[in-house]
């Protein structure tokens, strides 16, 4: 006989949406619980009512490689609402200087990226036929080599004669955007999947798209019209109070006074909130997601009178900016600019106001873009995610946990998850996959069906 397995997804984020996608895809019956009032997870927008118009929460990218999150943006219907870079090109601007750009050459990798890093001109010749050598050493790494993380790249890149500008000015450009956090901090087993995958391994791994629509459209709306499409149903403003299993070898799932019985429970929430919900029985578990820390990102949305940069996206180098894109799809009025900031591994930036945030981020747009001397501030935002990642340093990967928990139908899933990926849309996505197969998989008998919610 052909059991058709009851799972409930808590929490509707990447991981918890990619989750409940494939478990439906699965034949399973599915039921996916988000506290708020919106999907999305981490990855979400809002109508900004000064500026008039949908800002997302950051600036959310993926490159080439991330082939499971392209996948899901795939199966849920809106893989044409993204840009994709047809070959990375970065135009990279010194305060004073013209600008320079990291691209990819039409080379095998990892020679594609050699002529880029050999006209680097924020390195001294002999720091760029150095970093050359270095990312040589990088691609003979093997991320999956627990004992990588057990330092940071930062000492690493000591130990092999790396100067302090050589670490400020390339590896911490590619890294702390990757990691959200400098590389002094990073865990080395992390910064070389970055580096390998992203850069290293394939010529067009670091192809860099974004999203051309609000994430809230892209994600959690998409998703959920995919989802009910297959059968499954969503419910927001769920939050759930606690996990249990049941003597009939399933599990029960309270939420808002009701107990939804499930053959399988995929806890895709953030690390916090699946601390406080994972059975004390899974003690294990419990304990590292409580050693998880986090690191925070700002994100700054600016628009100006005028046009101030003729590219999509660049890097401010020496400089208290970072990333900026030009997101003017958003506006209404051609002739304005919306530029968003990215400024990761944040915790100098916290605590500021937003008219202080406002005065730095324009006196830095001033020094790196010259025309913007001339462009009036006619709107300012600034968004906050205080825990915006977990915080990718030695010895997190031993606080990962995997899909699987001591309680045999309970699995985990979210970005923080053991992926050997790091916080990113690509390791949620991942990390959904991974739970919904081994949830699928399970073969009992199913418990006898008690309340479910309507």
């Amino acid at each position: 006989m052909t059991i058709t397995p009851r799972i409930v997804v808590v929490g509707g984020g990447l991981a918890g949406l990619s989750a409940a996608v494939e478990c439906a895809d699965r034949g399973a019956e599915v039921t996916l619980l988000e506290s708020r009032s919106r999907l999305g997870g981490a990855t979400w927008s809002r109508h900004h009512r000064r500026l008039g118009f949908e800002i997302d929460n950051g600036q959310h990218v993926f490159m080439r490689c991330c082939e499971a999150y392209r996948g899901f943006l795939n199966r849920i219907g809106v893989a044409d609402r993204v840009f994709m870079q047809q070959r990375l090109s970065v135009p990279v601007w010194r305060p004073g200087e013209s600008a320079f750009e990291i691209r990819r050459h039409a080379l095998p990798a990892p020679a594609h990226l050699l002529p880029s890093l050999l006209s680097f001109r924020g390195l001294s010749l002999s720091e760029r036929f150095h970093a050359a050598q270095v990312a040589a050493r990088l691609s003979r790494l093997d991320p999956e080599d627990a004992r990588l993380d057990d330092a940071s790249l930062g000492d690493w890149l000591g130990a092999r004669g790396s100067s302090a500008n050589e670490i400020e000015r390339l590896w911490d450009l590619l890294i702390r955007p990757t990691l959200n956090l400098p590389v002094r901090e990073a865990s080395l087993a992390l910064a070389v999947k970055v580096m390998r995958t992203g850069f290293l391994d394939r010529a067009d791994g670091a192809d860099i798209g974004w999203s051309r629509v609000p994430l809230t459209e892209l994600h959690g709306e998409a998703a959920a019209k995919a989802l009910a499409m297959r059968g499954g149903r969503v419910h927001l403003r769920a939050e759930v109070d606690r996990i249990e299993s049941s003597r009939s070898d399933g599990v029960v799932v309270h939420s808002r006074g009701q107990a939804l019985m499930a053959d399988a429970v995929i806890l895709a929430t953030p690390p916090d909130v699946a601390c406080k919900l994972v059975p004390e029985s899974a003690s294990t578990e419990r304990a590292a997601l409580a050693k998880l820390e986090t690191s925070p990102i700002v994100s700054l949305h600016i628009v100006l009178d005028r046009k101030v940069m003729d590219v999509p996206l660049g890097v401010a180098l020496g400089s208290e900016l970072e990333w900026i894109f030009d997101r003017s799809e958003r506006l209404g009025n051609p002739s304005d600019q919306y530029l968003t900031v990215a400024l990761s591994a944040a915790e100098r930036w916290l605590g500021r106001s937003v008219r202080e945030l406002e005065a730095i981020s324009v006196a830095e747009l001033h020094r790196v873009l010259p025309r913007a001397r001339a462009a009036r501030v006619v709107g300012f935002a600034a968004t906050v995610e205080r825990h915006a990642t977990f915080r990718a340093s030695p010895g997190t990967r031993a606080l990962r946990p995997g899909a699987g928990t001591r309680i045999g139908r309970l699995y985990l899933a979210g970005a923080f998850t053991q992926t050997g990926w790091p916080a990113t849309m690509e390791g949620a996505v991942r990390s959904g996959l991974a739970a919904a197969r081994s949830a699928v998989a399970v073969e009992t008998q199913p418990p006898n069906r008690r309340s479910r919610i309507s």
